[in-house]
């Protein structure tokens, strides 16, 4: 039996029954047309609701883009604390004054804060700005300055690097100077009884003196320049003092268990040399006296034991062996170092000079320069020239 299909047929029609007309009923046309209506409003749709999404997209882009750059102009005129930037910066020429502490280790957020505290800066983020913006506000120092109050903030970045505006007195203390001349520098300096400043040092424990000091300050007061700040009181400066002499023998490698016997000879080598570069021969020399079982013979010491100058002592003086500090009767090293030494003599007593001299003498007191000897009879004619000198040059 064969089966006829029309042409036009598409794959959902079914198949014509047999002696039916090849015309399509007008149902069927209507059925189709139906069928085909509801995939374009599908399609439609579909499309519609496409256009939807990426319209609601492009919105939101728009709308959190306008909101970003609304946010980010607003961001820079307002602080932490909610005020407007506009207004947290002051207009100047500033008033008055203030005294402010930049602590070791602050941050430019750090010291804005104390300026705000203290009426110096508007604001912290003023603040801020102002030190990114300027290259040398790293260079900033701790310690204290005096300010203006109520100045713009790139005013205070800038009076905070200017070394005029820091609050500080200055002390040196110079090599060669015993522990008494010291204190009373120190008492001159924080303008206070000396005898308070000796109260402060009590038995050294509360300026840090170590134990092998066996409680004598002299020889651990370093010889240096400090900055004493306003606060500053005499256990506050002698504590660095000791602290530095510390620090030096240890970045020297210095043993605690020598530490005393090094500054007792760096102290005779600094009281007893005037140029650098005798120094090393001066402690060479004194190594090799007490290696041959000599007496020192450095009036130096005498004359501390004394407590006077080395041009006052006398025969009788020399001669007295109840002086524990008499390197002319008794052998070996004093009981203490005899001044603070610096630098030059702690380096020359750790790396003394090669050589066999058992004297120096300094025949001109005003040149300094010393003759070291290996005889007797050298030594003496550079007594002899020394006593000329003084003959010429009373002191």
């Amino acid at each position: 039996m064969e089966t006829h299909v029309s042409d036009s047929q598409t794959e959902w029609w079914a198949p014509a029954r047999p002696g039916a007309s090849e015309t399509p009923a007008p149902e069927a046309r209507r059925s189709r047309d139906r069928g085909h209506g509801r995939a374009r409003a599908e399609r439609a749709r579909k499309a519609r609701r496409r256009r939807t999404t990426w319209v609601v997209l492009v919105v939101l882009l728009l709308v959190g883009g306008a909101g970003y750059l609304v946010w980010s102009m607003l961001d820079g005129m307002f602080d932490s604390s909610g005020n407007s930037a506009s207004a947290t910066d002051f207009p100047g020429p500033g008033h008055g004054s203030v005294d402010i502490v930049v602590n070791p280790g602050d941050s430019g957020k750090a010291i804005g804060q104390t300026l705000k505290d203290a009426g110096v800066v508007a604001s912290v983020s003023a603040f801020v700005s102002a030190y990114a913006a300027n290259p040398g506000a790293t260079g900033i120092q701790p310690g204290t300055y005096s300010m203006l109050l109520e100045i713009p903030a790139a005013d205070a970045v800038t009076s905070l690097l200017n070394p005029a505006t820091r609050v500080e007195t200055k002390l040196t203390v110079v090599e060669g100077k015993t522990a008494d001349e010291i204190l009373a520098v120190v008492a001159e300096k924080l303008d206070v009884p000396v005898e308070d400043v000796e109260k402060a040092v009590g038995d050294g424990s509360a300026i840090g003196l170590p134990k092998e000091a066996n409680g004598s300050l002299e020889g651990w007061l370093f010889p240096a320049t400090y900055v004493i700040q306003p606060d500053d009181d005499a256990v506050t400066v002698l504590s660095a003092m000791t602290a530095k002499t510390v620090q030096v023998l240890t970045d020297r490698g210095v043993a605690e268990k020598d530490r005393e016997t090094v500054l007792i000879k760096a102290s005779l080598v600094e009281r007893e040399g005037k140029l650098d570069e005798d120094r090393p021969k001066i402690a060479r020399t004194i190594e090799n006296r007490l290696e041959q079982d000599w007496r020192l013979d450095i009036d130096a010491a005498v004359a501390y034991g004394a407590g006077v100058n080395g041009t006052q002592l006398t025969q009788a003086m020399l001669d007295d062996t109840t002086n524990p500090y008499n390197l002319r009767r008794l052998k070996g090293l004093p009981p203490t170092p005899i001044a603070s030494p610096g630098t030059a003599s702690i380096d020359a007593v750790l790396n003394p000079a090669d050589g066999d001299w058992m004297y120096w003498c300094t025949p001109n007191l005003d040149t300094g320069v010393t003759v070291f000897s290996e005889t007797d009879a050298e030594h003496a004619q550079c007594v002899a020239d020394l006593n000329a000198w003084l003959e010429e040059n009373p002191q």
